[in-house]
């Protein structure tokens, strides 16, 4: 019976030990979280779970006026750094050329770059917007030796030709027309013909639309919905694509004794087929950096140069001493002689011109990126896995780093400005690789169209919309006579 009692009272003294370990163990984890969760969160709002201010803000995005009024009330309210809720995440929205600056260089180090899944999808997962460290430096690396001095140099000739065989065929003998659309179709044709040296067919812009509508869209993958079509879509470029890729390959293998292997200088096709040869990338990441450099090297050009005529319409002053820079360059050429990279360099004021509209009406409103660790930031804490949205409006609508911001003003890009502040194009490892493109077609077009034609706005307050990227709510409809 002693013996018994003894077992029952070691058995409960072992009992009585365990459960004070545990209640221990359990009383430091929740001390350990609780520090944890004492760390210094963003200020902001919420909002409902999963939706937060999804509606609000995508609201205020369709009517390109994500900074007047989400952002700046949001500012006002919690300061330059605050959280909110987005698409089911938690998300810290950061503004300011520092704040740009930390986050944009701290890419693949702090944060990487985070798209909705619609996104990747369709614009191809081995895309470059879809790589990290190694694997998109590499694909960097390509592109830009594209795009270099020397391959800027031999496109130049190839985009002075399509710029005046599209006026040739669409300006010519009309009044009036749509000049988003009508720059859509040239700087779709660009891209196509003389950075990638294949011919566009008849509705292959239309498909490649058809894409886009569903880039952030929901991914419900329902015969009807917009996700299906860009899907299906997408399929009909790759189907496409995926015979130009391996006929180019075939071609290039075949002449091989050819210095450099066959490529072409410049030719962005030649140098990602050659790569694919060398065993550096798969023929995958060949047509999806085709599909994604189609996008992004047409679709925002087009609305840049869009806004560049709006403003030169609203501004005579402007668009004369825009007219002198051009008629300077024409004096010292020969008659029908084409531009020359030396002559586009001679476009100071209309680079001003083109920078300064957009300060004030972006191509991008600029990207999110994922913590990847926790985040100490302005004396806060950004958890690891939390979205970072930076915005281009943070620097480009503020007096801090742009004298009365809402005013149109060329001059003040005479004077350089520090980094992070203008960034049409992004910034850090992933700013636009294709920006030195995109000021080309700029330029060239404007050249031609300015000593071609007088151009006047047919609704100078045309509104602008999202969906899902800006463009003239009407197209832009112009009024177009020769000059004499």
């Amino acid at each position: 019976m002693a013996l018994y009692i003894s077992f029952l009272l070691s058995n409960w003294m072992f009992s009585l030990l365990a459960a004070v370990v545990l209640a221990l163990i359990i009383l430091l984890k929740h001390k350990k979280n609780s520090i944890k969760n004492r760390k210094k969160l963003p200020p902001g709002d919420v909002g409902l779970p999963w939706i937060g201010e999804t509606i609000e803000f995508f609201q205020a995005q369709r009517n390109n006026r994500l900074f007047e009024d989400f952002v700046q009330p949001r500012i006002t309210k919690h300061g330059k750094i605050f959280k909110t809720r987005l698409l089911g995440s938690q998300t810290v929205i950061v503004n300011g050329a520092e704040a740009n600056r930390f986050f944009l260089s701290n890419e693949f180090r702090l944060v990487i770059s985070s798209w909705p899944s619609s996104s990747v999808q369709l614009m191809g997962k081995d895309c470059i917007m879809a790589k990290q460290g190694e694997q998109h430096r590499c694909l960097r690396g390509i592109i830009a030796t594209a795009l270099n001095h020397a391959g800027l140099e031999s496109i130049v000739p190839k985009i002075c030709s399509s710029v005046q065989l599209h006026l040739d065929t669409y300006w010519r003998g009309q009044d009036t027309l749509s000049l988003y659309r009508s720059t859509k179709i040239l700087t779709f044709t660009i891209v196509f013909e003389c950075l990638l040296g294949i011919n566009v067919k008849a509705g292959l812009l239309t498909t490649f639309e058809r894409v886009l509508e569903g880039v952030f869209a929901p991914t419900i993958n329902f015969p009807g919905s917009r996700f299906w079509r860009a899907k299906k879509a997408r399929q009909e470029i790759e189907k496409m694509l995926v015979n130009v890729v391996r006929e180019k390959r075939n071609e290039m293998e075949s002449n091989r004794n050819m210095e450099g292997g066959g490529e072409e200088e410049g030719m962005l096709l030649s140098q990602l087929v050659a790569a694919m040869i060398r065993g550096d990338i798969t023929e995958h990441e060949v047509i999806d950096n085709v599909v994604l450099l189609v996008f992004a090297a047409h679709d925002t050009t087009s609305f840049s140069i869009a806004m560049t005529f709006k403003m030169l319409a609203q501004y005579s002053n402007c668009y004369s001493f825009l007219l002198q820079e051009h008629a300077d360059i024409i004096r010292n050429k020969r008659p029908g002689e084409i531009l020359t990279l030396e002559d586009i360099k001679k476009m100071k004021y209309t680079w001003q011109v083109a920078r300064e509209s957009m300060r004030l009406y972006p191509p991008i409103f600029g990207s999110f990126r994922k913590a990847v660790a926790d985040i100490e930031y302005e004396g806060y804490t950004i958890p690891k896995g939390w979205k970072v949205l930076w915005t281009t409006y943070g620097t480009h609508y503020n007096a801090e780093y742009f004298e009365d911001p809402l005013s149109f003003n060329p001059s003040r890009f005479e004077e350089a400005f520090p980094p992070y502040v203008f960034l049409p194009f992004g910034g850090g490892p992933r700013v636009c690789a294709g920006y030195q493109l995109a000021k080309l077609n700029i330029l060239i077009f404007v050249h031609y169209v300015v000593t071609r034609y007088n151009c006047s706005l047919l609704d100078p307050n045309e509104p602008i919309t999202m969906d899902p990227l800006p463009s003239p709510s009407y197209g832009m409809p112009i009024k177009i006579s020769p000059t004499l």
